[in-house]
């Protein structure tokens, strides 16, 4: 069976006219240049080439979409109204195209996850790995940041596993799990065998290993304890979670981390001791952006993310 797929390079309207979709490119390209000279070298045309596609859009439509203001141009409202739309058609026809591209090579291609540095993506592991076995032919690829919204949101990367956001009709969330966080000791701390939960207050003077401070982990406890009116007395910091457990471990202070990371990693060495009054916890979610499109690859792994977490 030979399937023709023919796209017609026009948009028309109930009265006639009709926009080529190069037109509408070039008019974001000045959008995001906000200057002729520079959209022009950006998409290989001449200056004069450009403006006069410009100008030919505006007279289709018959009205001014940019303000001259000297050397300097300007978006008008109708300007503002078809930039609005112009990228809706930009991501639908990406969209399609993607969705062709993925039935025609039979899910090969790219995924792009952004996660938590440090503890979360180090708990991913096992779930990259039986998601491979399965999808071999999807190249996966990991981020570790702390700006995955952000990230999401320019198209950096397609999926997005982060801290509980404000809600965005730009993006679909998908709660996962609350996490607590709990104190993990090793043998040889005094605390160590302690079955008792500890009180927030008891962290005042407990010697800590932490990340540093602006990093989510430190923060998210210490957003706790400055109601208390104190921050944690951490004599050490380090940027991975692996190396502040393996201090943990060589008796150099406790830490405090999310339980599920703990027992996940099933090491007789660490003790955990809930924290009571107020514990210190993170929601998590996996994102998206609603307008982009989803193939098969994409949502079972959302699949599997979901089932690992909750």
């Amino acid at each position: 069976m030979i399937i023709s797929i023919i796209i017609i390079d026009t948009i028309n309207d109930s009265e006639g006219m009709s926009m080529e979709i190069r037109q509408l490119r070039y008019f974001m390209a000045v959008c995001e240049e906000m200057h002729f000279t520079k959209a022009a070298d950006k998409i290989g045309i001449s200056q004069p080439t450009l403006s006069q596609q410009i100008r030919a859009l505006e007279d289709e439509l018959n009205i001014p979409l940019f303000d001259r203001l000297g050397k300097r141009i300007a978006l008008t409202e109708a300007g503002k109204l078809l930039l609005h739309y112009s990228t809706q058609i930009e991501r639908n026809l990406q969209n399609a195209q993607e969705a062709i591209a993925e039935l025609r090579q039979m899910q090969r291609g790219v995924l792009r996850i952004a996660v938590l540095p440090s503890d979360l993506d180090y708990r991913i592991t096992e779930l990259l790995t039986t998601y491979h076995r399965e999808y071999p032919s999807i190249k996966l690829q990991v981020i570790a940041s702390v700006e995955i919204v952000q990230q999401v949101l320019d198209n950096e990367v397609d999926l997005g596993i982060s801290l509980e956001g404000e809600p965005d009709e730009r993006l679909v969330s998908i709660p996962l799990c609350r996490e607590d966080y709990v104190l993990v000791v090793s043998e040889g701390h005094p605390l160590y065998g302690r079955q008792q939960p500890i009180m927030l207050e008891e962290l005042r003077t407990l010697p800590t290993i932490m990340y540093p401070q602006g990093y989510i982990g430190r923060d998210i406890v210490e957003q706790y304890t400055r109601r208390r009116g104190f921050l944690l007395n951490t004599q050490m910091e380090t940027t991975s979670a692996t190396s502040v457990l393996s201090l943990v471990k060589a008796n150099q202070g406790a830490t405090i981390q999310p339980w599920p990371l703990i027992v996940q990693m099933g090491d007789p060495a660490l003790h955990c001791i809930p924290i009571i009054e107020e514990t210190p916890c993170r929601k998590l979610e996996i994102i998206h952006r609603s307008d982009r499109y989803m193939g098969q690859a994409a949502r079972q792994f959302m699949q599997r993310v979901i089932r690992f977490f909750t």
